[in-house]
């Protein structure tokens, strides 16, 4: 059951299909609410009221029905049709009442209470309350216009009748929203979850194997070339490294554990770009970006490097480093301004969290550009 808003003009709660046993509760509660309909019902049914039994029989099941149709399905309906629905029972309401005693009975509570309480469950809470005030004064004003001496203490008594229905009705209202409201948090959860995961596995087995390919191929080539083994050795060493690296990145990731360091992307991006064949020029140090910056510049380096290796045929990557920004530059002509992958917009992810922004273009003198910068 969700609102705009408890007050609010337009908030008409909404009642959704839940899951079986969902369903299963909801029909132990039709039950309930049937078995408290009875009480009314056999108060306007008994006979000791003198009235035409007969025509009072016929109006209360319509009642009965209506009141459960509103009760059960009533949320689902367009608000038009909830209106309707009310009104209907509170003009059965004031017919059994007529039939039953006369302009007296409208005095009391009965059919009315419950025509309230399906009020409060269909409609703005802030009509229910009103409508329960004009209720009350309709009562008073029947009894007062009544023959005989005013009861006060009957006129009192009305109260309860008006607001135990509306305020338990508005109550359960507030139940069931706040526990739609955490199913709803617990789903959003769960899938801010899946995509951080996404995310950071992107960012991490993207340039990790792409290293990783890059110095397999590096070997391959040492050995088919007939040069040194020893380098071909070396690179396979480093594979082995990185592969137990990634491996264990994975893991930390798939915890929640994972904290990349920037200085270290520098250094792995460094032994990367010089597997490739790219000249790397990056900066001494990165110990004066502020902490909360670090982290995602590192996930901008790191994916930054990765695409210069695969997308830009570039023979030179530069890298630049400022207290509040970042550039990873290349002069290859691979690299065009196209649409956004994955890696680039979850670095935009990345920077929004921490009040900064990304910029990925072509450089007017050749080449491709990737910033990083707080807004």
């Amino acid at each position: 059951m969700g609102e705009q808003g408890v007050w609010g003009r337009s908030a008409w709660p909404v009642w959704n299909p839940a899951r079986p046993a969902s369903r299963t509760a909801h029909i132990r509660g039709v039950v309930v609410l049937s078995l408290f309909l009875l009480w009314p019902l056999w108060e306007v049914l008994r006979p000791d009221g003198g009235g035409p039994d007969a025509a009072v029989g016929a109006v209360v099941p319509l009642y009965g029905a209506g009141w459960l149709v509103a009760m059960t399905t009533g949320p689902r309906l367009p608000p038009r049709r909830r209106i309707l629905l009310v009104g209907m029972l509170f003009a059965l309401a004031v017919v059994a009442a007529l039939l039953r005693d006369g302009p007296l009975y409208l005095g009391h509570a009965g059919l009315f209470s419950f025509a309230l309480a399906a009020a409060a469950w269909l409609f703005p809470a802030l009509w229910a309350v009103l409508l329960g005030l004009a209720t009350w004064v309709v009562q008073v004003l029947a009894h007062w216009s009544a023959p005989g001496p005013v009861d006060w203490g009957h006129v009192g008594g009305l109260v309860p009748g008006i607001v135990i229905p509306v305020a338990v009705t508005l109550l359960i209202r507030l139940v069931v929203q706040l526990g739609q409201a955490r199913e709803e948090i617990a789903a959003l959860a769960a899938a801010a979850e899946r995509d951080r995961l996404a995310r950071d596995l992107h960012d991490v087995l993207g340039h990790s194997l792409t290293t990783i390919t890059v110095k397999t191929g590096l070997a391959r080539r040492v050995l088919e070339s007939g040069g040194d083994p020893e380098r071909a050795l070396a690179e396979l060493r480093d594979v082995e490294r990185l592969s137990r690296q990634a491996h264990s990145e994975v893991r930390l990731t798939v915890s929640g554990r994972r904290r990349p360091s920037l200085a270290a992307e520098l250094a792995g991006a460094r032994a990367a770009l010089r597997a490739a064949g790219i000249s790397p020029i990056l900066p001494p140090s990165a110990d004066h970006v502020p902490a909360e910056l670090a982290e995602p510049f590192a996930y901008v380096l790191r994916e930054g490097v990765t695409n210069v290796i695969r997308h830009s045929g570039a023979t030179r990557c530069e890298v630049l480093l400022g207290d509040d920004w970042l550039e990873v530059r290349d002069n290859g002509p691979g690299q065009t301004a196209a649409k956004p992958g994955n890696g680039l917009s979850g670095l935009a992810e990345r920077l929004r969290a921490v009040g900064g922004r990304i910029e990925a273009g072509p450089l007017p003198a050749g080449g491709f550009r990737l910033r990083a910068s707080r807004a």
